[in-house]
């Protein structure tokens, strides 16, 4: 399976990943990265926080933006240069989320590609909002 080359995208091309964040995410999560907040483990603590709870960790989330450029947009064979990131809400255990790309600019002599990258929870709201870098396979 290869991913679409720069010649095979277009502007406005576009397409997504969803995926529900489950406590048992969050936790492998934390276990893998080291990541032990407990704004993500510990619900005792969180209800005491500005979130009033559990929250998904932000790069957690944003991962779901790999999935579609790996997978989807350009592909297999895509090789990630670079991600900007603004967190703009929370996502908790149990919500749905949207990771969507966009293809804004291609920069053929350099084969790269930028997109512009959303995680959308399930009730429509924006939560992560972004710029990625690219190089779709040759």
């Amino acid at each position: 399976m290869k991913g679409k080359t720069i010649n095979e995208i277009n502007i406005g091309d576009r397409a997504s990943f969803e995926k529900t964040i489950s406590e048992t995410d969050i936790y492998l999560f934390a276990g893998i990265t080291g990541d032990l907040n407990p704004a993500h483990i510990d619900q005792l603590e969180a209800e005491k926080g500005m979130f009033k709870g559990r929250i998904a960790h932000g790069i957690l989330v944003s991962g779901l933006i790999s999935t579609v450029l790996g997978m989807y947009l350009p592909g297999p064979g895509t090789i990630y240069l670079g991600q900007e990131l603004k967190f703009l809400a929370p996502v908790r255990i149990g919500d749905t989320v949207r990771a969507e790309a966009e293809v804004i600019e291609k920069i053929e002599e350099k084969n790269r590609i930028k997109l512009r990258t959303q995680c959308i929870n399930h009730e429509g709201k924006v939560v992560i909002d972004g710029i990625a870098t690219v190089m779709p396979p040759r």
